[in-house]
């Protein structure tokens, strides 16, 4: 028989992915089930976008590409940097590679050694863990509280860093919370890890277009700090390219060329095909193309829709995000509470009692750090978000 290695058996499956799985199965048996769960726009990739891909296959580039990506796309995301963030890079700092979770399990994997410590902010995105995890890294969790939006303080930074740490990982605007750390709040960040020089920055910026505050910033925008900064960043989120699969990192050279040689061995280059789609995207102002503001005034009249909604149920305690597509609420006040079947006593039982009753799915905090939460992606129509709230709210009735 054979036995598996102890790193996959040791690897959680992602709790987004199993929840959209479940979903499916139910609705493979003929139930109407509204998934919240997943965290991809209900939007179609603009078609100048796809006008570039089909060029591209017209002009042959279907053959390897280089393995840190196309010379003229890694050009153009120096362009998009200066012109969107005023941030300087060289195109040899820039790594193209299959979505922005390769690009951050390339950064893991090249800088992180068995044993070292990696500042994760919580809540945070289910696979940083898991990534750190296949790293042998361990992962030291600083809670956030939702009373400060989600966002740590630097006192609580600076009492989690010991002689071990190696790494600090975090995503603005947040997933799962949509909390977006405002310029001063980075900056004192910044000046914290300006203190420890050896320990990488790792700033996942993928939802960079999708945020309600005006301009989207960025930690590297301070010289002090930015040879410590690893970006992350893509076109899944903010042009609506998630089956692309193209990220990318902007980073100090050595680990731009560690990152490089990493996926060499993995991956070799990204698709051909969606590099050329992803030249065009970056090449192209956000002001000069309606889609991108289309897209953002749509979640933003989404998140005001649900937080209204989400008001009107008792014990639902929310925040105010800022940006991506979620929410966050904290929904302990129902653990304890039973329809007379069944207990609630956790996210994951709250989370199954609506997948079960109401065929709405949802993906519980334990996912992401917070267990007395849940996340709601409202990267659906209104319509779908109307309807999912009142089915939640007649099942959440039944309780007491």
């Amino acid at each position: 028989m054979t036995t598996l290695a102890n790193r996959i058996q040791y690897l959680a499956e992602s709790e987004t992915l199993a929840m959209s799985r479940k979903s499916r199965e139910l609705k493979a048996e003929g139930h109407d089930v509204i998934n919240l769960s997943l965290g991809e726009p209900d939007f179609n990739t603009p078609d100048y976008i796809k006008k570039a891909a089909k060029e591209g296959i017209d002009q042959n580039y279907t053959f390897y590409s280089p393995v840190a990506g196309y010379e003229d796309l890694r050009k153009a995301i120096c362009v998009k940097l200066k012109r969107d963030n005023n941030l300087d890079y060289d195109c040899s700092q820039i790594v193209v590679s299959t979505g922005a979770k390769q690009s951050i399990a390339n950064v893991m994997l090249s800088l992180v050694n068995p044993g070292d410590e990696v500042l994760v902010p919580a809540p945070y995105w289910v696979s940083y863990k898991e990534i750190i995890k296949v790293a042998e890294g361990k992962s030291v969790f600083i809670p956030a509280s939702i009373e400060n939006n989600f966002k740590i303080t630097p006192q609580q930074l600076e009492a989690a860093i010991t002689p071990k740490t190696k790494l600090m990982i975090y995503s603005s605007p947040c997933n799962p919370t949509g909390s977006v750390y405002t310029r001063e709040e980075l900056r004192a960040i910044a000046e914290v890890m300006a203190k420890y020089p050896a320990i990488t920055i790792v700033a996942d910026e993928i939802y960079e277009h999708i945020n309600f505050v005006g301009k989207h910033e960025s930690i590297c925008q301070f010289p002090f700090i930015k040879d410590q900064v690893v970006l992350i960043n893509g076109v899944s989120k903010g042009y609506a390219m998630t089956g692309w699969r193209i990220g990318f990192i902007a980073a100090p050279i050595a680990i731009a060329k560690a990152c490089d040689k990493l996926q060499g061995q993995f991956t070799s280059g990204a698709s051909s095909i969606a590099q050329r789609a992803a030249l065009t995207a970056f090449i192209t102002e956000p002001s000069s193309t309606p889609d991108m503001k289309i897209m953002q005034a749509a979640f933003r009249e989404r998140r005001d829709l649900m937080l209204n909604l989400l008001a009107e149920i008792p014990g639902m305690k929310l925040n105010h995000p800022d940006g991506a597509f979620y929410i966050f609420p904290d929904i302990s006040w129902y653990f304890g509470k039973s329809n007379g079947k069944i207990v609630i006593s956790n996210a994951n039982e709250f989370c199954m009692y609506l997948l079960n009753h109401v065929f709405v799915a949802l993906v519980p905090g334990d996912a992401f750090g917070d267990p007395n939460c849940i996340r709601f992606s409202y990267a659906t129509s209104k319509d779908k978000l109307t309807e999912a709230v009142r089915r939640i709210k007649a099942a959440l009735a039944e309780l007491s």
